[in-house]
């Protein structure tokens, strides 16, 4: 397998390749995701079997869109949102113009895709704050870590194994988390509406809606 095929650049890479060739724009990626099956199992699988089961929780949705992004001429970035009493949540990033955008799976359609229109990745990650939160409506994202590059995983083949890519989520895990808001600002926190909750968990799949403690 040639390194193209196995980075997820154009060029090679069996069903996986050919797909990335259709996906030539961030939006294009997303969609593709958008009609993908949730996967509430555990597990962190690669792209190449997102392609082939059609299904994918936030992370394999991230890392496919990562390797997706990296086809059209993107840096194959992903980015940690860490939550408290919640499910955190994994993007992938990518700049146009000097301004960030992200694509993301996710079981929640406002948890997703955004233009890239955000100065820093600061102004992104906010970007999902007010409209993420939990079982009880508080608001629970806490940190994000800074764009975390995949391709330090070339070698190991990330794109297309078949094996768990649970080493990466490891990975992003212990890398840096920048606090999002202080302890005093998140004791004053406005829980969420109620008929935003309605609207945010519409069409979730309830197995894989965290269940907050």
């Amino acid at each position: 397998m040639s390194v193209e095929s196995r980075t997820g650049k154009r060029g090679g890479g069996g069903p996986a390749g050919r797909l990335f060739d259709k996906l030539d724009s961030p939006i294009k990626i997303q969609r593709f995701l958008d009609r993908l099956d949730y996967n509430c199992l555990p597990g962190t699988r690669s792209p190449l079997w997102v392609v082939r089961e059609r299904k994918a929780n936030c992370f394999e949705g991230a890392l496919f869109a990562a390797a997706a992004l990296r086809a059209i001429g993107h840096k194959p970035l992903i980015v940690d949102l860490m939550a408290r009493n919640d499910d955190d949540h994994v993007i992938a990033v990518f700049k146009r113009r000097g301004h960030w955008g992200a694509v993301a799976k996710s079981n929640f359609s406002v948890l997703r895709f955004r233009e890239p229109v955000y100065r820093t990745v600061r102004e992104l990650v906010m970007s999902y704050f007010d409209i993420f939160f939990n079982t009880q409506d508080r608001k629970s994202l806490r940190s994000y870590s800074r764009p975390f590059s995949l391709a330090r995983f070339d070698r190991r083949n990330w794109v297309f194994t078949d094996g768990d890519l649970g080493y990466i989520g490891d990975a992003l895990n212990a890398a840096r988390h920048i606090r999002m808001i202080t302890p005093a600002m998140a004791r004053e926190l406005v829980p969420a509406d109620r008929a935003l909750h309605r609207s945010v968990y519409l069409g979730a799949k309830k197995a894989g809606i965290y269940k907050a403690r």
